[in-house]
């Protein structure tokens, strides 16, 4: 088959152009290349269904044995499902264990000097894979399979493959011992695991330090295929292969968007054929009606990121997408402007909550925004709390939040827990702005908000971006969706998304969960339409053996569980495991561990060296590189060049290993050591954490656990009082907002066993039972009212204000730290 493919316009390849490959603070080494030599992806495409091979080739090109770490991104919906190791004509084929058991095989094999690699998710797209030892002049070859899907919307569906990991601003109080990975930034209290999200970065000028391949099939599977678009790359078209062309470097996302005509709705069941009794995954698609009723009026808070990450063309985009934003306001809405870095500014003579949508204030906004500029780091918690809590207020209106950055963050986790609590029935919308997006967390984000996560990797696609976002701004045309079935038993435990989002024009709806009993029947979707009347559609069974059906479904199940958790449900780790291990498939709990079971380096000695990632393309140079890559507590350097991940990349440690720096004007060579002996990790000099900032963390890990009694009393406060405003709403929007308050309240106390909280326990078990809406309501309104009033009346948090981390103390000081994927 043949294709017919749009390349870039030369606006876009001049925005895009890569560095020469020689330069100001170019490296060199006097033993070769660095331990990746080669990086391919392969991908076949079938429909909407993306399966991709990524291939890692590593050499050594010392005299010792060496054991490589690579950090890498994937597509973060993708599911993992597969690993192999091959060298000197041997492939040992992976297997997937419980993450703790899995590193102490491999840990235990390399020390008896076995050839091994081990693959780990540290969050939905970043992964570590590490190879050891790999004998002098070897070449190790390591493959992971994937499976995903592709997002559909409009007609147009897309695939996007990501190539480096980007720097993220780390906040928090670095941590004393050892750190748990081997990048640039040190453990914090925020981010006890920063070190293993952080890879070494190479300086412009670098050579192109690695061989780097994408290639796609593309089979319609019966659809009416257009016009295929690459993004970001030069696609030529071989027999049917789309590839891009030689010398490519690995700096950017990989974006395909292919035109699609036909399709309808769908209903597959996928037996499992190793269960006794007849069980399965099932993947239901459905469409939105043709019409809906005019949305009510809306309250919309934008937050504009202005961090030193969205320096260059993405702050130009990111001003013209946050004005979009502001121009589809009605004289009916209200709004407010937030622009962030370290610190939260707004619009001149706006009012200091929410403002009429008039004229004359929509102006100002727009006149804020265009003097943004990029600076400082990217605090992305205190703007997401303050726009949700701005939003708490409203009352019947819709209730929108967008967020507008690169997401280039790394507590992640701790955002997820501290703005779930808040978010209700807020929709949140993230439009993710680079070439190398945080899209896992942005996905995070709008899932969280029932919302729309839209990607945009150059300015030619900003303006298709920001008329989606704009037609998703207005409420969806059905919401209040209910999947049942006739003739198999749906386990709705099992179902992702969790909440049901809803049905937006132009976008199917997917939803996937497991079944039990016989695959036939229909899957009926019931829900209301914004003038409140009904809609109901029933979609046929089909059955089918379709491997990548029952690992998407499990992929996003674990996403779900694993967000869960990280808001304080820590009950779910075992689930989680099971669920991984069941079926296949890569989690955070998880790792895939590869052993030959020759001796190839007996003792076990092995010097260690980690990949370093380019710059992402577009991004500043490093001695213009802003804060948003140092941390807060530590010290900043006197003079160029600064410490942190933009330092030259010295991949040397004091011990020696063969490679020296030989770099320009103004650099030195003693950046960051990615190279270490074994029995230690470097450490970015001078982010020791001072006495005090070890007393204050060794505080803040005292305060670790389960929330306090009198943040407990706070948040039912808050819910007690947005009941009180929302109760003149329609009944299909309170049972809404009751089913949103049910699972907040499961997540925050419900594996809690102290008898202070048995109220809430019981209100959650109301919530959820077939009592009548108006009860429920009433039940609500008075179980947090009297909780919140208990002891004294309602309580607020302290001035430093955040409960306690759920999942317990991260250490500080002397502290033992917990295993770094348990938060």
């Amino acid at each position: 088959m043949t294709f017919s493919v749009t390349p870039m316009d030369p606006g876009e390849i001049s925005r895009i152009r890569i560095l020469p490959d020689a330069g100001f603070g170019t490296l060199r080494t006097d033993r070769g290349a660095l331990p990746l030599d080669r990086l391919d992806v392969r991908a076949r495409i079938s429909g909407l269904v993306a399966r991709t091979v990524v291939r890692t080739e590593f050499v050594n090109v010392h005299d010792v044995a060496l054991e490589a770490t690579y950090i890498f991104p994937l597509p973060d919906r993708a599911a993992v499902t597969g690993m192999t190791m091959t060298c000197d004509d041997r492939t040992i084929t992976a297997e997937l264990q419980e993450r703790g058991k899995a590193r102490e095989v491999y840990d235990r094999a390399i020390a008896a000097g076995q050839r091994a690699s081990i693959a780990e998710e540290e969050r939905p797209d970043v992964f570590t894979m590490r190879v050891g030892n790999i004998s002098p002049g070897e070449r190790v070859v390591v493959e992971l399979s994937l499976v995903g899907p592709l997002p559909f919307e409009d007609g147009e569906a897309t695939f996007r493959f990501p190539l480096v990991v980007a720097p993220r601003y780390i906040p928090g109080t670095p941590l004393s011992g050892t750190s748990v990975g081997d990048g640039w930034a040190p453990d914090t209290d925020a981010v006890p695991d920063a070190s293993r999200i952080t890879p070494p970065v190479l300086l412009p000028g670098f050579p192109n330090p690695l061989r780097l391949g994408v290639t796609v099939e593309i089979d319609p599977a019966g659809l009416e295929l257009g016009e295929v678009r690459s993004s970001l790359h030069t696609v030529v078209d071989r027999d049917g292969t789309l590839s891009i062309g030689p010398g490519e470097r690995a700096n950017r996302d990989f974006v395909l968007r292919l035109p699609y005509a036909g399709g309808g709705e769908t209903a597959i069941a996928v037996p499992d054929e190793t269960a006794e009794q007849p069980e399965g995954v099932y993947q239901l698609v459905v469409l939105p009606p043709a019409g809906s009723a005019a949305p009510r009026p809306k309250d919309v808070v934008l937050l504009l990121d202005r961090s030193g990450s969205m320096g260059g063309w993405k702050m130009v985009a990111a001003r013209r997408a946050a004005a979009r934003v502001v121009d589809t306001l009605t004289g009916a809405d209200r709004f407010a402007v937030l622009t962030f870095d370290h610190q939260v500014d707004r619009p001149q003579d706006l009012p200091a909550g929410l403002a009429e949508a008039t004229d004359r204030h929509r102006f100002r906004a727009v006149e804020h925004l265009a003097k943004a500029d990029a600076r400082g780091g990217t605090e992305l918690l205190s703007p997401l709390t303050e726009g949700l809590r701005l939003l708490g207020a409203s009352e019947g209106r819709d209730r929108v939040l967008v967020l507008v950055t690169d997401g280039q963050v790394g507590n992640e986790d701790q955002i997820v827990r501290d703005v779930t609590p808040l978010i209700g029935t807020t929709r949140i919308h993230t439009i993710g702005i680079d070439r190398a997006v945080n899209a896992g967390f942005l996905g995070r984000l709008a899932a969280l908000g029932a919302g729309r996560a839209e990607l945009v990797e150059s300015e030619d696609r900003l303006d298709e971006a920001m008329e989606h976002i704009h037609r998703r701004i207005g409420a969806p045309a059905v919401t209040d969706l209910r999947v049942t079935a006739t003739g198999l038993t749906l386990v709705d435990d099992d179902r992702s998304p969790a909440r049901l989002p809803g049905l937006y024009p132009g976008v199917p709806l997917v939803v996937s969960g497991r079944y039990t009993g016989r695959p036939v029947g229909e899957l009926v979707v019931t829900g209301r339409t914004r003038d409140d009347r009904e809609f109901r559609t029933a979609v046929a069974v089909q059955q089918r053996t379709e491997p990548a059906i029952e690992a998407q479904w499990a992929r996003a199940r674990l996403r779900d569980l694993e967000d869960a958790y990280a808001a304080g449900d820590h009950g779910l780790e075992h689930r989680i495991v099971a669920t991984s291990l069941r079926y296949g498939v890569l989690c955070r709990f998880t790792a895939f561990v590869a052993v030959d079971s020759r001796v190839v380096n007996e003792g076990g000695e092995t010097r260690r060296v980690t990949q370093p990632v380019e710059l992402p393309d577009g991004w500043e140079s490093p001695w213009d590189a802003p804060a948003m890559v140092q941390l807060a507590s530590a010290p900043m350097p006197a003079a160029p060049p600064p410490s942190g991940p933009f330092s030259t990349f010295a991949a040397e440690s004091s011990a020696g290993s063969g490679f020296d720096a030989a770099a320009g004007p103004g650099f030195a060579g003693g950046g960051i050591a990615a190279a270490s002996p074994a029995g230690g990790r470097a450490r970015r000099p001078g982010v020791r954490a001072a006495p005090a900032m070890m007393r204050a963390s060794k505080a803040r890990a005292a305060t670790g656990g389960a929330p306090s009694l009198d943040d407990m009393r706070a948040l039912a406060a808050t819910e007690a009082r947005r009941l009180r405003e929302a109760a003149e709403l329609p009944d299909w929007e309170r049972r809404e907002l009751l089913d949103d308050l049910a699972s907040r309240l499961d997540v925050l106390v419900g594996s809690l066993d102290a008898a202070e909280f048995a109220p809430l326990r019981e209100l959650v078990a109301t919530l959820r039972s077939d009592a009548p809406t108006a009860e429920k309501w009433t039940a609500a309104t008075d179980v947090l009212t009297a909780f919140a009033g208990a002891a004294g009346g309602p309580t607020t948090a302290s001035a430093g204000g955040a409960p306690a981390d759920p999942a317990g103390p991260t250490t500080g000081g002397g502290a033992e730290r917990k295993a770094f994927w348990k938060r």
